[in-house]
């Protein structure tokens, strides 16, 4: 395989990956919501809970149908382009994925059917309950596919036995040491993502004046969840960079764009500026002093290791790292700006007339998203020039294909994954931009005698007493 069909394999995959991650972020998200709404509507009575879990809940069905059929692509895709992966590794990412389909895909299916058609057909319990367990279902599967993952980015647990990997600890395999880290990183992320496209929806109805409790409800939940998650993300994410030092400084060096460390000196933050790879600096650099130092090190003048003590064939692409890392962080900062600037409209009795926060709101609504994107872009293009780090680099991953056959791929994928997942994003555009209906469902949940849901007395169903035109009914 020639370099030319390598980079048409990695960006077909990044191609493939981009798109299905967005969808299974939004399904962890409004899994979890809905399942807040309804406990909130069995516990209150309020009827806008009850509304808000119909309206989302058709938005939910289509994304987690594209979310299947995009990821179903990804794992076909190991043994085309990837076998020299899939052969090393697949002692190890084999069973992870099966783990994943036996215990989160299988709940998620037993349960995704009376979650969408058992709202007049089973009591209110059972079905709370089900959406429960899809939404537990949700972050049990990303739980696998990200301790996979995380291997990959920090392998652990395992022997190397006739050039293929052996495992030898499940535990240490599962719980590798950035798993608990990019697992929290990554659940915060996805519920971010959906209160952002939450507040976005209810920012767009309110500045058309579609103003009703449901709309309201929705920008308010949504708000209280920036001004708190998202803090705790910005934390969360200075403990994963942390851990990212100590097991890949390759990378954090790259996201830093530090090429070396003078002798007695602080290490600087590199606000902006354009990494060169070949003259080994930053162009047009924009710095704080010392202040690297602090964030990385928690130290004046501490160092760490700078890409020169890499050699050049062990460094990531420093230029992609660096801005797709600032991006992430860029958005995290606005995240953080509207939870409190919603706080203070809130505090002044203001949220929903404000409209300068409203077409904020509106705005950030693929925000949340784009930080994912970002976000992955930086652990994944960080993480090369190894596929396994420090074991398997990807040019022995792939599978030795010319560069037509994977280009030709390529293209038909960018193709039909536009039209395909286009016409469902814009589907689901539409749902938005239809609203709440309110008091929707209102008797679907009542049951008893008439009603559509089934009741649990089947006797009850009648409409009339049986001895009511004197039929004997017994003793």
């Amino acid at each position: 395989m020639d370099l030319t069909a390598l980079l048409l394999a990695r960006l077909q995959f990044a191609f493939t990956i981009s798109f299905h991650i967005i969808f299974p972020a939004i399904t962890i998200g409004l899994a979890s919501y809905l399942a807040v709404l309804e406990g909130y509507w069995l516990k209150t009575g309020n009827t806008v809970y009850r509304d808000l879990y119909h309206f989302w809940i058709r938005i939910f069905a289509v994304n987690f149908g594209m979310g299947v059929v995009s990821g179903l692509v990804m794992a076909y895709e190991f043994g085309t382009n990837w076998s020299g992966f899939s052969e090393f590794a697949g002692g190890i990412t084999g069973p992870l994925l099966a783990y994943e389909v036996l215990t989160a895909f299988f709940l998620e299916a037993g349960f995704l059917g009376v979650m969408l058609f058992g709202w007049t057909r089973v009591g209110p319990g059972l079905h709370f309950f089900s959406t429960l367990m899809v939404a537990a279902g949700t972050l049990i599967s990303a739980t696998w596919i990200l301790a996979s993952n995380s291997w990959m980015q920090t392998p652990a647990g395992y022997e190397i036995l006739d050039g293929r990997v052996v495992p030898v600890d499940w535990l240490a395999v599962i719980f590798n040491p950035s798993f608990p880290y990019r697992l929290v990183h990554m659940g915060i992320a996805a519920f971010l993502a959906t209160a952002l496209m939450v507040a976005a929806s209810a920012g767009w109805h309110l500045l058309r004046g579609n103003d009703n409790p449901a709309i309201r409800k929705m920008l308010s939940m949504a708000m209280w969840m920036l001004l708190i998650v998202a803090p705790i993300q910005a934390v969360v994410g200075d403990f994963h960079g942390l851990n990212t030092l100590k097991h890949q400084p390759a990378k954090i060096a790259a996201i830093e764009g530090h090429w070396e460390n003078i002798p007695g000196k602080g290490v600087p933050l590199t606000l902006f500026g354009w990494p060169d790879m070949e003259e080994e600096t930053n162009h047009f650099a924009v710095e704080v002093p010392h202040l690297g130092s602090l964030i990385l090190t928690h130290s004046w003048d501490g160092q760490f290791q700078a890409l020169k003590e890499f050699p050049r064939q062990d460094r990531p692409n420093v230029a992609i790292v660096f801005w797709s890392f600032r991006i992430m962080v860029g958005l995290g900062l606005l995240m953080i700006a509207m939870g409190v600037w919603a706080a203070w409209q809130r505090w002044r009795g203001r949220l929903y007339e404000t409209r300068p926060l409203l077409r904020f709101a509106l705005y950030m609504g693929p925000a949340g998203l784009v930080a994912i994107l970002a976000g992955w872009i930086t652990t994944e293009v960080g993480r090369q020039p190894w596929l396994v780090y420090g074991v398997m680099r990807t040019a022995d991953g792939v599978t030795p294909h010319g560069a037509l056959e994977v280009g030709i791929t390529l293209a038909l994928f960018v193709v039909v994954y536009f039209v395909l997942f286009g016409a469902g994003i814009a589907y689901i555009l539409r749902l938005i931009r239809q609203g709440p209906v309110p008091d929707e469902g209102s008797a679907a949940m009542d049951g008893g005698p008439g009603e559509h849901r089934t009741p649990s007395r089947p006797i009850s169903a009648a409409t009339e007493n049986p001895g009511a035109n004197g039929v004997h009914t017994g003793a």
